[in-house]
């Protein structure tokens, strides 16, 4: 059997799908792990690393995937219209796995199904207990959290902690968190521990009191629509504009304290929820920071632009793309174990082969395409 890792070639991605440790852990199973030339370096691995490891390095990515039973990426394939055409080089009958993002690229999902490639979207991982492991959303949404409160820290023109001084006192920073998911709850910690108060917001009722375990205060309308706001799957659900109306109402009047925010709501499959709006933006003292970690679905904040950092109304918007990225090493070497743990499932211990189990329920939540036909309920149609 062999694995086949891929270099990424997509703008802001520094991540690979590989570490010298999972390579390993492949031929440990009895899998041959063919690395492409270069696939670690911006995560600070080296071919010589992988290489140690016992992988294969191939010059190219048509070398890397020749043969492959196994195709392991960070992001999808790129298509012809998009520049280099990955897609077209992955072999028929090859089983891809990979953050896909079929939500925001449906019409690709029917490509790997013309291709004759088996697609995972890793992203689809299902919330269960024995797939905690392999949860690449959770694994990269915390270092995103914890990079967020570092990106607000260098772009804020004052200290976070508060520090008493013989020339005076310094105030320490006010931070308001929206979104108390993954991302969120590691950047309240961060916060915490970088000295701010810290407040936070969510509309799932099973956050206040994982913000307060945290030590932040928790901010929200708490009406009876909010204690009926978490999917069976521990998302948000979308809100009534009634609600939405209340809980601005309440957010305005909090934001126009805070020095900080970090918004970090998404709801899978929809554009992100505006939570900052222009008017907010304008209340909040010069010198504020707003970094919105959902600015690649459109941004918790109008104002923010991917890929930059602005200034608007007084007010710093830091839309970084591709968050876990920045940091690359750490954020590879969980992605890599999310990913080992999940194709250890696929490999068949006697044999040492590919032997996918389709009825296993992560399997069937990841499985975009089987055998040249959609089959994920999803994404058919």
């Amino acid at each position: 059997m062999k694995i086949g890792i891929l270099k990424e070639r997509r703008a802001h991605e520094k991540r690979c799908a590989a570490t010298p440790e999972t390579v390993k852990k492949y031929i440990g199973l009895g899998a041959e792990v063919v690395v492409e030339a270069g696939a670690g370096v911006a995560a600070s691995i080296s071919d010589a690393a992988f290489e140690a490891a016992g992988a294969r390095i191939a010059a190219d990515a048509a070398a890397t995937v020749a043969g492959a039973d196994v195709i392991l990426k960070v992001q999808r394939p790129m298509t012809a219209a998009e520049g280099a055409d990955e897609l077209a080089q992955l072999p028929k009958g090859t089983t891809l796995i990979a953050i896909l993002n079929p939500h925001g690229a449906k019409e690709q999902v029917a490509s790997y199904a013309a291709a004759g490639i088996d697609a995972m979207a890793m992203e689809l991982v299902p919330r269960i207990s024995r797939a905690q492991s392999m949860d690449v959303l959770s694994s990269q949404a915390n270092l995103a959290g914890y990079k967020a409160v570092i990106d607000a820290a260098a772009e804020f023109n004052r200290a976070f902690p508060m520090m008493m001084t013989a020339a005076g006192t310094v105030a320490p920073a006010r931070v308001l968190v929206m979104g108390a998911g993954v991302a969120g709850l590691q950047a309240i910690a961060t916060a915490r521990r970088l000295g701010a108060i810290v407040s936070a917001t969510d509309v799932r009722p099973a956050s206040k009191e994982q913000v307060k375990s945290l030590g932040a205060t928790f901010v929200a309308v708490e009406d009876d629509e909010f204690k009926q706001a978490e999917t069976t799957a521990g998302y948000a659900k979308p809100m009534s504009e009634a609600y939405q109306a209340k809980q601005a109402a309440l957010i305005a009047e909090n934001i126009q304290k805070q020095d900080i925010v970090i918004t970090t709501a998404l709801i899978p499959g929809r554009k992100a929820p505006v939570l900052v709006t222009e008017e907010m933006v304008k209340s909040m003292k010069p010198g504020s920071v707003i970094v919105d970690l959902a600015v690649e679905q459109g941004g918790n904040c109008p104002l923010s632009e991917l890929g930059k950092v602005v200034e608007k109304h007084g007010v710093k918007l830091v839309g970084h793309a591709n968050v876990p990225s920045r940091l690359s090493a750490d954020s590879t070497a969980l992605y890599a174990k999310n990913l080992l743990n999940f194709v250890t499932l696929l490999i068949d211990k006697e044999t040492k082969q590919l032997k996918i189990n389709w009825e296993d329920e992560i399997v069937k939540g990841v499985a975009l395409t089987k055998g040249g036909q959609v089959i994920h309920p999803n994404f058919q149609g």
